[in-house]
């Protein structure tokens, strides 16, 4: 049985789709530096930040938090020095949309 190139187009659209719906489901999500997630830590009064270790060739960290309605999202190689007041929520695993 052979597929045909529309057949092919058309899965390849469907896919795409299906990437865009799952984008759309996880809203707004700004990747920044460790600096200026820390910045926008500075900013909340009794921040909330999900942190998850990762990392293939090594350790990494990743901290994800939300600030006026976005969703701001850093990794580092090394811990960051977090508010003093922040509410810590440990997770297995952060997954980001690509």
């Amino acid at each position: 049985m052979s597929v045909s190139p529309a057949t092919m187009a058309g899965g390849g659209a469907a896919a795409q789709a299906a990437i865009a719906n799952a984008i759309r489901a996880s809203g707004v999500l700004i990747r920044m530096e460790s600096a200026d997630f820390l910045t926008i830590m500075q900013r909340q009064e009794m921040p909330l930040v999900v942190i998850a270790e990762g990392g293939f060739w090594g350790k990494t960290y990743q901290y994800l938090t939300s600030y006026a309605g976005l969703a701001f999202f850093a990794k580092s190689k090394t811990p960051l020095d977090l508010p003093q007041d922040t509410e810590i929520i440990s997770a297995k695993k952060i997954w980001i949309p690509t």
